[in-house]
């Protein structure tokens, strides 16, 4: 007579798995509740975990805060860099730029929501770590903007970054509202408007055109 089969043993997660977990769920968690009234109590319990190993990895709600910010920082630079990579045109290397920040953040949408909702309700640390993802993505608008409207002035470079930047989350924050509107709608909106405003600095193919005074 054999015995039962036992059931199988779950695998042990890494640090680094029970870590991204953590993260995935406190996302989920800041972006349905807001960073208020959300608990490392509801966070510990969605990932199985007890509230001190939670702490013991992040330290506080501020912490697991900051460490979410920065992972989103890291990620959306790769996935927009790596998205201009592969383009041949001015045009393409800016449409594909917005493609793949607005399809990060539908990704991410009510987390990003509640970041420009409630953005001085965190800690100055989580503050410092948007500011970081503002200016990462910055130096990149402004270095593709130097690329493909050489002749524009660096204060105009500089001046249509930070209108690009500014009205990128406008329009990103108004995306999250109306699922009839997908990543590549808003991207092609955001696209059109900086196209047609960075046009005095465009000469056509083969053909020099003076810069704008």
């Amino acid at each position: 007579m054999s015995g039962a089969t036992p059931p199988p043993r779950r695998r042990r997660m890494s640090r680094a798995e029970r870590e991204r977990q953590m993260l995935d769920v406190a996302e989920r968690v800041f972006g349905e509740r807001g960073y208020q009234a959300a608990s490392m109590d509801e966070i510990a319990e969605r990932c199985g975990v007890s509230k001190p190993m939670l702490y013991e990895y992040f330290g506080s709600k501020d912490g697991l805060l900051v460490a979410c910010v920065s992972r989103s920082k890291a990620e959306l630079f790769d996935v927009t860099q790596k998205a201009m990579a592969g383009a041949t045109t001015p045009e393409d290397i800016l449409s594909r730029g917005m493609v793949a920040y607005f399809r990060f953040i539908d990704e991410h949408s009510r987390s990003f929501a509640m970041l420009l909702r409630e953005p001085m309700a965190a800690a100055p640390e989580a503050i410092q770590a948007i500011d970081e993802t503002r200016r990462q993505q910055s130096e990149l608008i402004a270095g593709v903007l130097g690329t493909f409207a050489p002749s524009a002035p660096a204060g105009a470079i500089e001046a249509f970054t930070q209108i690009i930047m500014g009205a990128s989350e406008r329009l990103a924050l108004w995306q999250t509202g109306r699922p009839d509107v997908s990543a590549e709608d808003a991207a092609r909106y955001m696209t059109d408007f900086c196209w047609n405003g960075l046009s005095p600095y465009l000469a056509p193919a083969g053909e020099a055109r003076p810069a704008p005074r």
